[in-house]
């Protein structure tokens, strides 16, 4: 959740994949830290029968442009409700793409990024830095607690998260009623990351904000949801 948050689609609670709708779905969001617009990210979701693939891109705005674009993508299937990533990349300006494959059959999960290929055994509930996110919007009805250990090519980190309760936001896109749900960290801890999930449609993120351990803040705050 650190850098991004990810346009989810319909049916939070869906049981199977046939119930997941097909087509595709991007949201746009603006990013500001400190007060400050920082940049553009757009997350768009594809679904084809049992498969996905996900793309964000990212650009900075003013001097922030300079530091050039950002694009991770995953692709998949969805077996039984879940998410099974099979291949991640983040692609950044200036820096090594890093990488991770999935075996599912294996149970193993292969990473790359500025050297060598590392093997790794593949932990319960195994997502890719875009793919947690979908598995994030299902929670609401169907769990309120959950731990995700995530890859993204340079290495692997474990994440817990409730659902919380119901309330009603106001932003660009208009007022909705959604489904808050926060990242759990040690007691005491200055760092957190809370996502709105908007009931209506279909539990996508519509807003996100993320506290540094510094105490500094970002959010995503979405301006356009379009699906096809």
């Amino acid at each position: 959740m650190r850098s991004s948050w990810l346009l989810l689609i319909s049916l939070a609670a869906a049981g199977s994949a046939n119930a997941w709708p097909q087509g595709s779905t991007e949201i746009e969001y603006d990013i500001s830290c400190e007060g400050r617009e920082l940049a553009s990210l757009v997350e768009r979701v594809e679904l084809s029968g049992n498969s996905y693939r996900m793309t964000e891109t990212s650009q900075g705005k003013g001097i922030y442009a300079l530091l050039g674009t950002a694009k991770r993508t995953s692709r998949g299937s969805i077996e039984g409700g879940m998410l099974r990533p099979e291949e991640f990349s983040d692609e950044r300006t200036g820096r090594a793409t890093a990488r991770a494959w999935f075996d599912w059959k294996a149970q193993t999960v292969t990473m790359q990024h500025s050297g060598p290929k590392g093997v790794e055994e593949m932990p319960p509930n195994t997502q890719d830095r875009l793919s947690f996110l979908l598995a994030v919007a299902l929670m609401p009805g169907h769990s309120k607690h959950m731990k995700f250990s995530i890859f993204d090519g340079k290495g692997q980190s474990r994440h817990e998260y409730d659902v919380g309760g119901s309330e009603r936001i106001k932003t660009a896109l208009g007022e909705f009623e959604v489904v808050k749900v926060v990242r759990r960290y040690q007691p005491g801890a200055k760092d957190r990351a809370e996502v709105w999930l908007a009931v209506e449609p279909g539990y996508l993120p519509v807003r996100i904000v993320n506290v540094d351990k510094d105490g500094s803040r970002c959010e995503h705050v979405a301006k356009r949801i379009s699906r096809q």
